[in-house]
């Protein structure tokens, strides 16, 4: 099952404490204060990655900690520094801090910074002086705070197919593209969005079937639909076989402008699907009509996407 939205917490590495030191051996009895520094303690990244299945590692722990910055250490070193850890994430993916801001991974390969580790304390030897010439000073290190945050996927694809539940959109992604989405002759076949790449290299997302309601919550609700709102173009499938085009059409054209005047406002291709199962199509303003039995048709769908994004 996808995971597109989770609350996780993270934890940037404290700072190392400094050290208090004094250098002493038969030569120099009085070699005076060498207590070095702390260690830097790690940060955390987000790295963006091609999978959207990567918010499912988060269902099972929640909490991340990088690691701390090793303490200060005598004749002046420097405590380890704490590893950095790296999370991957979905391109796609939203991250929201409790306080509202927000940053998004929006491109294969994105790293941002989502906490950064404490800086180390000073040790004796920065506190020397003239004046102070056995310093018992040093620095503790920076403690880092937990951070809480709202991780959102939102689908990166140019392409969005929606329509009622079984309008034949998984038979056409897995003729548009390379992908294997399930399919089957009955309602919500497709219970997440599936991905496939054309030929061109334009992504398609097949959306959930929606319902009369969806914006309400009701069936699969709008769950899915936020998957739609960075897409350039919908392609809005509707079955031959309807009893009401018009009426299948319309049920989805308010769902979406309940959802997002920016959603509805979006390009958008209109196509029959299954032609195969009737005879004669009904009196319905659409773009273009297609079977997968007809390759002649899916080419001109393929097309016609393609023109429609350029």
């Amino acid at each position: 099952m996808l995971t597109d939205e989770i609350r996780i917490v993270i934890k940037a590495g404290n700072g190392g404490k400094g050290t208090v030191h004094f250098y002493n051996d038969k030569f120099r009895p009085k070699g005076g204060p060498d207590g070095g520094d702390g260690g830097k303690g790690g940060d955390i990244y987000f790295i963006a990655v091609d999978d959207i299945s990567k918010l499912n590692r988060f269902r099972n722990m929640k909490h991340y900690e990088a690691e701390n910055g090793a303490n200060g250490g005598k004749n002046q070193c420097t405590g380890k520094d704490g590893e950095d850890l790296i999370l991957e994430v979905p391109v796609g993916t939203i991250a929201t801090y409790d306080n509202g801001t927000h940053v998004e991974l929006l491109k294969t390969g994105d790293k941002i910074l989502m906490a950064r580790g404490g800086t180390g304390g000073k040790g004796n030897y920065q506190f020397r002086s003239s004046t102070n010439q056995q310093p018992q000073e040093f620095g503790k290190g920076i403690k880092t705070n937990y951070k809480q945050l709202f991780l959102q996927l939102k689908l990166i694809a140019q392409v969005g197919l929606i329509g009622l539940p079984n309008a034949g959109k998984s038979t056409l992604l897995n003729e548009l593209t390379s992908a294997h989405a399930k399919i089957a002759n009955y309602q919500f076949t497709t219970l997440e969005p599936n991905l496939g790449v054309m030929k061109n290299g334009k992504i398609i997302a097949d959306i959930p079937g929606l319902i009369e309601g969806a914006a309400l919550g009701k069936g699969l609700g709008i769950k899915f639909l936020k998957h739609i709102e960075r897409t350039n173009l919908l392609v809005h499938c509707i079955a031959a076989d309807s009893q009401d085009m018009q009426k299948d059409y319309q049920i989805i054209r308010t769902e979406l402008s309940n959802y997002s005047s920016t959603l509805a406002q979006k390009p958008e291709l209109v196509i029959i699907t299954k032609t195969d199962l009737v005879e004669k199509l009904p009196d319905f303003k659409h773009d273009l009509a297609v079977s997968i039995l007809d390759d002649k048709s899916i080419k001109s769908l393929n097309d016609l996407i393609s023109s429609a994004l350029s």
